[in-house]
């Protein structure tokens, strides 16, 4: 067989060893049930049975399966296998977030990985970048790996998730896990997470307090947070009376955050009508990235344009100008998740049955800084010129 060959038959059976694996850990197989024939599974990748039976033989080898002679092939239950070869001292957490590197995550998770040493458990890491077949390979590696729990920020959480059976086999496997920043709604999980909604209305109710009508709002919205947020800006724009223009509220999607925004600002920024007098931004990272459009237009924050960002990250200080902006607790979040897993850990709880913890939710406060000012002195100035000129006329006829 030459390579190219032995290429493309690896990859087939792969394919149907990987498959059976992701029925396995996202609870479709379970102990003891009987899997899909091996001619089923034939029909299913399109595949002979010689490469079938290399992907059972090696799931059978690897303690995933089992055979029994003339009735079939079945799920292992290897819960039971993997206690007995467990080390009572290997004691591990996952955290699980749509990013490690960048923004306000390093302080999340620097937050709880402090707890969580503390208490003699290994911390692993990792990352979706917001991505649900990322965040698919992760569940199944926490599953196979039998984590004692987990704390997670989930994907894309504002849109339906292909991935809820693994969390519900997290809780059938009695492995707790929480959710941080936002949660899957369906599953009612415990959670630490933002008042989004407020921390929008707080946004845009400043910049109205300071005399703006013409605010534009940014907004990410594949993340519940984004929706959130722009629930809450609309809800003040029709408190105080200002009317909203849907054409000053744009959202935009993770795989649009470095393009789409920026191209609408400048757009705005050209258009005379539309030219907007103060930004409301979904976190300090796009705020960072508008301020750049703002000044290739020669235009000066807060002299023509006020911005209020979202999380006073890092971002908020060291820029240029500092950012008005709405606190986020990061590692003081961080560190109660980690808390309420532990919890759960040693309670031997995996969800919210029979438990005493409860959810919590950070209330936001505005942190009011150089990138914002009141239009009302200059209204009140104009109008003082405009009752001297008249005055003037008044005094000539």
């Amino acid at each position: 067989m030459n390579d190219e060959v032995r290429l493309v038959a690896e990859t087939k059976y792969n394919k149907v060893k990987g498959w059976i694996k992701s029925k396995i850990l996202d609870g479709t197989y379970t102990p003891n049930q009987k899997i899909n024939s091996e001619t089923e599974l034939m029909k299913q990748f399109d595949v002979s049975r010689h490469t079938v039976r290399i992907a059972i033989g090696e799931l059978v080898n690897e303690g995933w399966l089992y055979r029994e002679q003339g009735a079939g092939t079945f799920c292992a239950n290897r819960s039971a296998v993997e206690q007995e070869g467990k080390n009572p001292g290997d004691k591990k957490i996952a955290i699980i977030t749509t990013y490690i590197s960048d923004y306000i995550f390093p302080s999340i998770i620097r937050g709880a990985e402090a707890e969580i040493s503390r208490e003699g458990y290994q911390v692993s890491l990792f990352s979706t970048n917001n991505d649900h077949e990322n965040e698919k390979r992760i569940l199944e590696t926490i599953l196979s790996q039998r984590f004692d729990g987990v704390i997670i920020e989930p994907t894309k959480s504002a849109i339906s998730n292909p991935n809820i059976n693994y969390y519900l086999n997290l809780e059938l496997l009695h492995i707790p896990y929480v959710m941080i920043n936002a949660c899957y709604d369906e599953l009612e999980p415990i959670s630490v997470v933002m008042n989004d909604e407020k921390g929008g209305y707080m946004q845009a109710e400043h910049l109205i307090k300071l005399g703006h009508e013409r605010i534009v709002g940014f907004f990410k919205t594949d993340d519940i947070q984004g929706s959130k947020r722009m629930k809450g800006f609309i809800k003040a724009l029709r408190d105080y009376g200002i009317p909203i223009k849907p054409q000053h509220i744009l959202t935009y999607s993770t795989t649009e955050k470095m393009t789409r925004p920026a191209e609408y600002l400048s757009k705005l920024l050209h258009s005379a009508e539309e030219k907007p007098t103060g930004i409301v931004c979904y976190n300090d990272e796009l705020a960072m990235r508008l301020l750049d459009v703002i000044r290739e237009m020669d235009l000066a924050v807060p002299r023509d344009i006020s911005i209020v960002g979202f999380d006073n990250s890092l971002f908020a200080e060291v820029s240029e100008v500092k950012l008005t902006t709405i606190e986020h607790p990061k590692s003081g979040l961080g560190k109660l998740a980690a808390k309420m897993v532990l919890e759960m850990v040693a309670k031997g709880k995996s969800s919210r049955k029979g438990m005493d913890i409860e959810s919590f939710m950070f209330e936001p406060k505005l942190v009011v800084r150089k990138s914002t000012r009141s239009l009302r002195a200059d209204r009140e100035l104009s109008a003082e010129v405009v009752v001297g000129e008249a005055g003037v006329e008044l005094g000539k006829s």
